[in-house]
């Protein structure tokens, strides 16, 4: 499980994007809808980067407020691509992250 927790601490190191950055120093939410980061959440500047940068990793509740829907909802999601994850991955390869 401590490898586990590693590797995602290094994968969540965040590298903002330009754009964001530029939102982030003129203090300016992104109007950039197509943008496949853009999120309707002013707070952290409509941009999913800023927010993983401000907040770190999220919890359900903050996923779904950002995402417009209820954390059991969020929760439905994680359990069927855990449930994808463990059918697809060899047991081998799963167990070398535990």
């Amino acid at each position: 499980m401590k490898k586990i927790k590693e590797e995602f601490e290094e994968q969540t190191k965040i590298e903002i994007k330009e754009c964001s950055q530029a939102c982030i120093d003129n203090e300016v939410e992104c109007d950039f809808k197509e943008c496949k980061f853009w999120i309707e959440f002013k707070e952290d500047n409509n941009c999913d980067l800023i927010s993983l940068k401000k907040n770190g990793p999220l919890t359900l509740r903050q996923v779904g407020e950002r995402m417009g829907v209820s954390y059991v909802r969020i929760k439905q999601i994680e359990d069927a691509a855990l449930k994808k994850i463990k059918e697809t991955t060899p047991l081998d390869e799963l167990e070398n992250y535990l």
